[in-house]
């Protein structure tokens, strides 16, 4: 951007008709330099998100099909590792490139290739450097060689990936007889349109192979081809084709069905709740009035019973009221991210944006979160809102923070590139010092001074009546359990998809589609908390207020279990770092969904409790 801006500047300046072509602007002369970055290595089996899934198959064709399976809501860095962590090459110094914030949190550490692809250059089995491996180096490319190992470069923000060798196992039962071999000639496929790069492809020569089998030093001679083909695709096209994998008919046949089972769980809660919510409450509202006029000693009974009651502020309130400004500070970041992804802000393989996006509005709606939590604290005539301010801010972020200074210190001890440098986590506490925290300061400050009353239909009594015995299904945990399963079932086959796309091979673009099941699990998870407080007001239980979050929120636990589900059964994930950052980032994102998700189901409580209490006369 600062080059783009100066070439900006110096044509205003000379009156210069036409900036400079060059990597600013992706127009480059025949014989320009075209960045050529290396980023990662990885396991194929323990994926980062965004490795091609037709890559598996065409695999002892020594075909690199370049397909894009890159999910931009990826959330969570895997097992990879830099390119010069193993013995590669260079022909000249290694330089690195200078990265955003998000493309660190997203793993990338990009530096610059061994290998020159000049636009417009065609050149044939040219050698880019050479080196004599040593029997270390031998034995790390082939452990990396039997566990499918690939690499991930970017030519002009295109990504190409390519594995690291191959494994001849054919007729040998004994894998001790396995032969491994490192592919040392790759063959790049550039398409050209005029003086733009619209799309490359790399694949390996399959008989240009070292033979890593024995542990004895052997000279590697790197190579490789380059080939240009010119195309009629238009630049502005070029990232089209890395979506379409999930736009194919089938795979959109099983989204719509996903949504329309969603619908039909929306559809029977309704009509659950019209036919019996309203008539019960109809028929509530009908025996109470006349109650009323017949005879005033009469004993009440069901929810108006507890009209005394049931606006007594709950216990830990500070607690309460710093869950529902987290919660709330999730929801909004939720929906901001929505927007940003439907207005195509994501597009595939804009590095880091999503992660760039997630810290800066965090930061931001920080205040939201100090608001409603003061706000709700001092509606529950709370004092010591220092400490309330202090809950909420480390709600959230406190189980986040251990859970990434452990992942982080694991990927340190592994030398993979999710581990973040000192650099990186210095600015994200200063984001954190000096944008997150006075944010929420004065959020708080505002709430606490917005001197808003709790607005409850009826005076609540002196003291608490003692709730009725009630039957195990009425517990806190079977409610949680039967709250939870239907907002789940409303997602579960679109959760497949989700988690195929940042844990798996397959991509996930279809935002809209993804809209509309969140919607659908916000109203969901709406319904069956209401109705489930009713159930529980209906028994006399006037402790509704937490229940109606841990209802809501209940629906974090069942994808939790469907992560140790996935893991298990979907997945081809092994290893310590893999299996402790796959359950580490996903507690956490299922904890922020059991946030978000009980301040739906208590806000929609509240409306619903407050609505039925209007309607009667409460003395």
């Amino acid at each position: 951007m600062e080059r783009s801006w100066l070439a900006l500047v110096l044509v205003i300046l000379c009156g210069v008709a036409q900036v400079r072509s060059g990597a600013s602007d992706h127009r480059y002369k025949a014989g320009d330099e075209v960045p050529l970055y290396a980023n990662k290595v990885g396991p194929f089996h323990n994926p980062r998100y965004g490795f091609p899934y037709e890559l598996g198959k065409f695999y002892y064709q020594f075909l690199i099909h370049f397909l894009v399976n890159f999910v931009c809501f990826s959330l969570i860095n895997s097992e990879t590792y830099r390119y010069f962590d193993f013995p590669f090459c260079s022909s000249a110094p290694v330089k690195e490139k200078r990265e955003a914030l998000g493309e660190i949190l997203n793993g990338d550490r990009l530096v610059s290739a061994p290998y020159k692809l000049e636009f417009l250059g065609d050149k044939e089995a040219q050698v880019a450097c050479k080196r004599k491996l040593t029997k270390e180096e031998v034995a790390k490319f082939r452990t990396a060689v039997s566990k499918d190992y690939y690499f991930q470069m970017y030519y002009d923000d295109l990504p190409i990936w390519g594995f690291l060798g191959k494994v001849d196992k054919e007729g040998k039962a004994d894998p001790s007889e396995y032969k491994y071999y490192l592919f040392k000639h790759l063959i790049f496929e550039i398409l050209y349109n005029k003086d733009r790069v619209i799309e490359i492809t790399v694949r390996s020569d399959p008989n240009a192979l070292v033979d890593l089998t024995e542990d004895e030093p052997v000279d590697v001679d790197f190579m490789y081809t380059v080939k240009w083909k010119e195309t009629e695709t238009p630049f502005e096209k070029r990232m089209d084709k890395y979506s379409q994998s999930s736009s194919l008919p089938h795979h959109l046949e099983i989204h719509w069905f996903s949504i329309i089972n969603s619908c039909v769980t929306v559809l029977l809660l309704t009509g659950f709740l019209a036919t019996i919510l309203m008539r019960v409450l109809k028929n509530d509202f009908i025996k109470y009035a006349h109650d009323e006029e017949s005879a005033d000693d009469q004993e009440e009974t069901g929810w108006k019973y507890i009209h005394g009651d049931v606006f007594r502020y709950p216990k830990h309130k500070s607690l309460f009221s710093a869950a529902l400004g987290s919660g709330t500070q999730l929801f909004t970041l939720t929906i901001f991210i929505f927007i940003l992804a439907l207005v195509g802000v994501f597009y595939p393989y804009n590095r880091g944006a999503l992660f760039t996006a997630l810290v800066v509005i965090y930061a931001l709606t920080s205040g939201i979160a100090g608001y409603t939590a003061a706000s709700f604290y001092s509606q529950f005539e709370g004092t010591n809102w220092v400490r309330n301010l202090l809950l909420t801010g480390s709600l959230f972020c406190g189980p986040l923070f251990v859970t990434f200074c452990f992942l982080n210190t694991v990927a340190i001890a592994y030398q993979a590139t999710a581990a973040l440098p000192f650099g990186t986590i210095m600015v994200i506490f200063l984001i954190w010092a000096l944008v997150t925290s006075p944010l929420l300061v004065f959020g708080g400050i505002a709430g606490k001074n917005s001197k808003a009353e709790f607005q409850a239909p009826c005076r609540t009594t002196k003291y608490p009546r003692e709730i009725p015995p009630l039957p195990w299904y009425r517990q806190t945990l079977p409610q949680m359990a039967m709250a939870g399963f239907l907002p789940f079932s409303a997602i579960y086959i679109e959760l497949y998809y989700i988690f195929a796309s940042v844990w798996g091979h397959r991509i996930y673009t279809i935002y809209s589609i993804l809209f509309i099941v969140f919607i659908i699990l916000l109203i969901v998870t709406a319904f069956i908390t209401v109705a489930l407080t009713y159930f529980q007001l209906a028994s006399e239980d006037h402790e509704w207020w937490w229940r109606s979050f841990l209802c809501g929120g209940s629906t974090g636990l069942f994808i939790y279990a469907y992560c140790l589900y996935y893991y298990n059964a979907r997945s081809d994930m092994s290893g310590f770092m893999q299996t402790s950052f796959f359950f580490g980032y996903m507690a956490c994102i299922c904890y922020g969904f059991f946030l978000m998700l009980g301040v739906i189901g208590f806000r929609a409580s509240l409306f619903f409790v407050r609505h039925i209490y209007r309607s009667i006369k409460c003395e």
